[in-house]
C-alpha cells in the first residue's frame, strides 16, 4: 500500500474510535463501518442507511485467532470452514458472544461474523487493536444496490460518512456467503462470494440453501425485494428477451438491456433503439460487474431496466439471488432459463 493510504488509515482508524463512521472496501462490496463496541456509533449506521433497526449487522475483525472473543461457541465445521475460507467472502453465524451490543444483531443471539480479503480493510482492522472490530453493512441506503467502488459510496451517501477509504474496484462483486450454525447442520442463508459446492468439498457433506422465509434468523440481504435500482427490472429469458423488448417500445418505454449469452448479443449489438449491454458468459466475471452495471444504467433513468436471464446452474445462484430481489417489485417474466448454456465454462 502507498504512503497516502497508508496515512489515510491511520486518519480512519481516528474517526472510528472518536465514534465516527467510514466507509472501506473489501473484497465483496465497500462497507460502512462503526466501532462494534460503540452503540451510539453502530446507531448511525442504521440512521444513514435507512436501515430497520432489527435487521442485524456483520462484525468484521482480522485474525481468526479472535473468533472466539466474539462467539460463545465455535462448532467443528464451523472451524473448518473459518480456517479454510478466511479471509475472505464468508460470513459465519454463531452465537453471540458477550462483547457484541444487541443492537448489532438486531436483538437476535446469532451473530454474523467475517474476516474480509481485502488490505485496507485488513490494515484497517488491525489498527483497532487485537479485539477490535467493525459492525459493517454494505455503504448503501437500505435496499439498493450495493457499492463496489469509493465512486458509488460517494454517490449515494455523500457526507453522512465520516470518511470513505478508496481502495478501487471490489474483486468479487457480490456480498459473502452467509452460513448459519444455529441448527443441528450448517445451511446457508444468502449465496455469495463462495459456491455451496466449495463449502460442501470442506466439509465432506452437502449443505443446504434454506429459503429466506424458513429461517429462524434475520440476516443481510435477505429481504425479498432487496439491491434494487430505482429503475423497476424484469428478468427475461433468452427466447422471450427480444419480444419483450419490442412490447415496451411499443409502450413508448425507454429500455435498457443486460445481457449475457452471444444470441442476445448478435440480435442487440447494433440495434440503436435499445442501450444493451452484454456481460461476461462467466459467473465470476458476470457478478464482478454487475452492481456497477445496474447502478450506472439507474443513473441514467430509463423507464424499465431488462436483464437477460442467467443461466440456471449452480455457480449462478448468487447472481440469481440478486437479480431476483432487484426485480421483485416488477414479478413478469422471471423465469431463470436453461437456454443457451452448453458451452459455458462454468455450467455444472
Amino acid at each position: 500500500m502507498t504512503p497516502k493510504i497508508l496515512q489515510e488509515i491511520v486518519s480512519a482508524t481516528k474517526v472510528l474510535q472518536a465514534g465516527g463512521v467510514v466507509a472501506f472496501p473489501t473484497e465483496t462490496v465497500y462497507g460502512l463501518g462503526a466501532d462494534v463496541s460503540n452503540a451510539l456509533a453502530v446507531n448511525r449506521i442504521f440512521e444513514i442507511k435507512g436501515r430497520p433497526p432489527n435487521h442485524p449487522l456483520i462484525v468484521h475483525f482480522s485474525n481468526i485467532s479472535n473468533l472466539q472473543h466474539w462467539t460463545q461457541e465455535v462448532p467443528e465445521a464451523a472451524w473448518k470452514l473459518a480456517e479454510h475460507f478466511w479471509p475472505g467472502p464468508l460470513t459465519l453465524i454463531l452465537p453471540r458472544g458477550k462483547h457484541i451490543l444487541p443492537i448489532v444483531t438486531g436483538g437476535q443471539n446469532m451473530v454474523g461474523l467475517r474476516i474480509p480479503n481485502h488490505p485496507i480493510a485488513l490494515a484497517l482492522l488491525e489498527s483497532l487493536g487485537a479485539t477490535g472490530a467493525l459492525a459493517a453493512p454494505s455503504a448503501n441506503r437500505f435496499g439498493r444496490i450495493s457499492p463496489t467502488t469509493a465512486a458509488h459510496v460517494t454517490e449515494e451517501l455523500g457526507n453522512a460518512v465520516d470518511m470513505i477509504l478508496d481502495g478501487g474496484a471490489c474483486k468479487v462483486g457480490l456480498e459473502s456467503t452467509i452460513v448459519s450454525f444455529n441448527g443441528k447442520t450448517p445451511t446457508v442463508l444468502r449465496p455469495g462470494g463462495i459456491p455451496l459446492a466449495a463449502l460442501a468439498d470442506i466439509l465432506n457433506e452437502n449443505i443446504a440453501l434454506s429459503r429466506t422465509e424458513d429461517s429462524a434468523i434475520r440476516v443481510s440481504g435477505t429481504l425479498a425485494s432487496h439491491y434494487a435500482p430505482l429503475t423497476p427490472l424484469e428478468i427475461c429469458t433468452t427466447k422471450f428477451l427480444p419480444q419483450r423488448v419490442r412490447e415496451l417500445k411499443e409502450q413508448g418505454l425507454h429500455v435498457a438491456l443486460i445481457g449475457w449469452s452471444t444470441e442476445i448479443y448478435q440480435i442487440f449489438l447494433n440495434m440503436k433503439a435499445i442501450h444493451y449491454c452484454s456481460l461476461p458468459q462467466e459467473s465470476v466475471a458476470y457478478g464482478r460487474k454487475l452492481y456497477a452495471t445496474l447502478r450506472r444504467f439507474d443513473n441514467e433513468h430509463f423507464d424499465r431496466l431488462l436483464v437477460e436471464a442467467p443461466p440456471n446452474r449452480p455457480a449462478w445462484l448468487a447472481i440469481i439471488d440478486r437479480l431476483q430481489r432487484a426485480s421483485h417489485a416488477l414479478k413478469i417474466n422471471t423465469e431463470i432459463d436453461d437456454h443457451n448454456t452448453k458451452n459455458l465454462k462454468d455450467s455444472k
